[in-house]
């Protein structure tokens, strides 16, 4: 094992910097936040790049896989036919969940789902349901009888911060990218009877784009917030635009900075990541 004295001097800083992250990483992020940055070497408005692969899971029915930075989620669609809800006879039914492995990060622990993973799962069905992004009607095959199920599943793989944008856009992908076999329902045997040849796309509406900022010290938004940076937040504040910019919804989480001035900057920088990466991702 090299020895600290036998390392170099730039090495030792590197070393020191290390530990000091460890012990106070408060207090580290507050030191890089004073000079304008960020410890990544982003500026306080800087987005990590974005990727997208879809279709690459050949047994759903729809699938994607999105990176933001080192934020990995993947998504398939499953469909099954199910019976409607009595008072709900034409709806199928859109099931959202987000899974938080272990594999993803040491922050979580084997076992039943964590609180962060169904809290994010509650505000990605409400996020997706709010926005109409897929009539419930263009689900059902045969009132009263028959309607399509679609099990939105989305699982990290690498958790890197801001979980909630990326399964979000995971999900979303993953819709645009489904096809359903063509459906029929006979009377005669009350069986749902589905061809193994032709399929349908969906009935996308809306394309809801989620904006993640962290709020820290208050007053400092940070764009895009890292897996080190979110633990040290006030706050979160994410705004939900549709594909033509216009603001779907926007909310807070936690206490940082509830002035206009924040929500408007959040709004307007918002926007700008909107046009800069919505159409290369959609086409």
């Amino acid at each position: 094992m090299t020895s600290p004295q036998t390392l170099s001097q730039e090495d030792q800083e590197g070393l020191k910097a290390s530990v000091f992250q460890r012990l106070h990483p408060r207090a580290y992020l507050e030191r890089f936040v004073a000079e304008g940055y960020r410890p990544d070497g982003r500026s306080f408005s800087s987005w990590r790049d974005v990727s997208v692969n879809v279709g690459s899971i050949s047994t759903a029915n729809g699938s994607a896989l999105v990176r933001i930075g080192n934020t990995t989620v993947v998504c398939g669609v499953k469909a099954e036919v199910a019976e409607p809800e009595l008072d709900c006879d034409t709806k199928g039914f859109l099931v959202p969940n987000l899974d938080l492995p272990a594999l993803c990060s040491p922050r979580f622990k084997p076992g039943p789902p964590s609180d962060e993973a169904q809290v994010l799962s509650a505000r990605l069905n409400e996020a997706i349901v709010a926005s109409g992004v897929l009539p419930l009607e263009s689900l059902c095959i045969h009132p009263r009888k028959s309607v399509w199920t679609l099990y939105v599943d989305a699982i990290c793989i690498n958790y890197d911060g801001n979980a909630f944008d990326a399964a979000l856009l995971a999900m979303i992908l993953a819709l645009k990218n489904t096809r359903l076999p063509k459906a029929q329902y006979d009377e005669q045997t009350g069986r749902t009877l589905c061809s193994r040849t032709e399929t349908d796309g969906l009935s996308i509406q809306r394309i809801p784009f989620a904006v993640s900022f962290g709020i820290f010290d208050s007053s400092h938004i940070l764009a895009d917030p890292s897996s080190f940076e979110e633990p040290l937040l006030d706050g979160t504040l994410t705004v939900i635009l549709d594909e033509h910019a216009d603001i779907l919804s926007a909310s807070q989480i936690g206490v940082g900075s509830s002035t206009q001035d924040a929500l408007s900057t959040c709004i307007s920088q918002a926007k700008q990541h909107h046009a800069a990466v919505f159409k290369s991702i959609y086409t």
